[in-house]
């Protein structure tokens, strides 16, 4: 449990920056390049960086996994009367990935949700998580 609670932090926080990098017109590649031999590196950021910034989410360790052991942690966090208010976040997160049909995508897969709430001129609402052009993913994927 500790495990996912640490890895969907990160996951999120990670989404958020490359997010806000596509969004300012940085070149994400070259930052995650310099950022990631300093104190912002992790597994996550080796790993996943690439692949969220390619759209790419067709393997690893799916959202409906991540929601099931988020949601065991969560209820043992609640009846301990533990906090755990940026898990309870990141999984409502999660929660709107599986909505959008990503159930089964790579956990990394939350930036999507990031570029669903930011875009203009995206696919109407409740059309789900669709494939962005070049990434070879349909909304099943």
């Amino acid at each position: 449990m500790v495990n996912q609670i640490c890895i969907a932090g990160l996951v999120e926080a990670l989404a958020e920056g490359l997010h806000f990098g596509e969004r300012v017109g940085l070149d994400v590649a070259a930052v995650v390049d310099v950022i990631s031999q300093g104190a912002a590196s992790s597994w996550q950021m080796q790993n996943r960086a690439t692949t969220m910034l390619a759209d790419r989410f067709d393997f690893g360790f799916a959202v409906d996994w991540m929601r099931k052991d988020l949601g065991m942690a969560l209820a043992e966090a609640h009846a301990r009367g533990i906090p755990l208010p940026a898990t309870e976040l990141v999984d409502g997160r999660y929660a709107e990935v599986q909505r959008l049909g990503g159930g089964r995508l790579d956990s990394s897969s939350l930036i999507r949700v990031l570029r669903e709430e930011g875009c203009s001129g995206c696919a109407p609402s409740g059309s789900g998580l669709v494939s962005r052009p070049g990434s070879g993913q349909s909304e099943s994927s």
